[in-house]
């Protein structure tokens, strides 16, 4: 099987092209798994296989593997990629393309360089707030009708924290961290799985845990659902800025700074859409036998 290795912000994952190569739907899990393990595998935080749409009423599918082997319904890092992957694979000669993902379109502008990719810009959509679309499951009936879940207390890791959710297509929980708090020095492998594990979050959760810089910058660190801390998160960062919002923390657009490198993402209100806007990049290509 022919793949390329690619990363936005560090956010690595093994790209597959669906329309070359036939893979049976019930192997996919398992061959994820043995892929993504950095040690007897190419190494990732998952397999991503982009594929036709049939139908024509997108671009591209972008099928997403956490490194696990469980499904994920979206990747704001991995869908850049999958922007820069079909243009310098010469699939496409549009710099305007859309994607889906589980049923969801995203539109997405590529900035090329040197017949290459360097950076997307990807209209995220609107951001899900209720507790029951994120989803969240919540002890009480009123917290459950709620518009949002913002600033609620949560026991995770043996302490009270405070979460605020919100769902980008895949559900996140951002805890916004005291100033005194020591951001590189958290135990997130002792920390996330509480968090992701939790009884509030049926679905399981992807973690952001935010410093607040300024009014246009943060710090963060994420452990995602099925693959543990990884460097960047596309749809982290998204949650983060409307999190940062909601709070009052911050203003419309933040630059959210992760182990990797650096997002953008702005929150328009007016139209109610979130706008990433980050890096792409290829590592190197390869054969493999599964």
């Amino acid at each position: 099987m022919k793949f390329t290795k690619m990363h936005g912000c560090g956010n690595d994952y093994i790209y597959v092209n669906g329309a070359v190569e036939d893979i049976p739907q019930d192997q996919k899990p398992e061959i994820v798994r043995r892929l993504s393990d950095r040690h007897f595998g190419i190494g990732g935080d998952g397999v991503i296989f982009i594929n036709p749409v049939p139908d024509g009423s997108a671009d591209f599918e972008m099928e997403m593997y956490n490194a696990d082997g469980s499904r994920g319904e979206m990747c704001g890092n991995g869908i850049r990629c999958v922007a820069k992957y079909v243009y310098d694979h010469h699939l496409t000669n549009q710099r305007q393309i859309t994607v889906v993902s589980c049923g969801k379109k995203k539109f997405l502008d590529l900035t090329v360089e040197n017949q290459r990719v360097t950076t997307v810009k990807v209209d995220m959509g609107a951001p899900i707030l209720t507790p029951a679309e994120i989803p969240v499951t919540l002890p009480d009936a009123a917290a459950m009708n709620a518009e949002n879940v913002v600033a609620r207390k949560l026991t995770a890791a043996g302490r009270q924290w405070e979460v605020t959710c919100v769902s980008m297509g895949n559900p996140h929980a951002v805890v916004f961290l005291p100033e005194e708090t020591d951001l590189g020095r958290m135990n997130l492998p002792v920390i996330g799985p509480d968090f992701e594990h939790h009884v509030f979050f049926p679905n399981r959760i992807n973690t952001e845990f935010v410093h607040i810089d300024d009014r246009k910058n943060v710090h963060m660190r994420v452990w995602e659902r099925g693959t543990g801390e990884t460097l960047a998160c596309g749809t982290g960062c998204c949650a983060t800025t409307v999190a940062c919002i909601l709070n009052g923390l911050t203003d419309d657009t933040v630059t959210v700074h992760v182990l990797g490198g650096e997002i953008t993402c702005t929150w328009d209100r007016q139209l109610n859409t979130v706008f990433m806007t980050g890096p792409a990049a290829t590592v190197f290509e390869g054969e493999v036998c599964i």
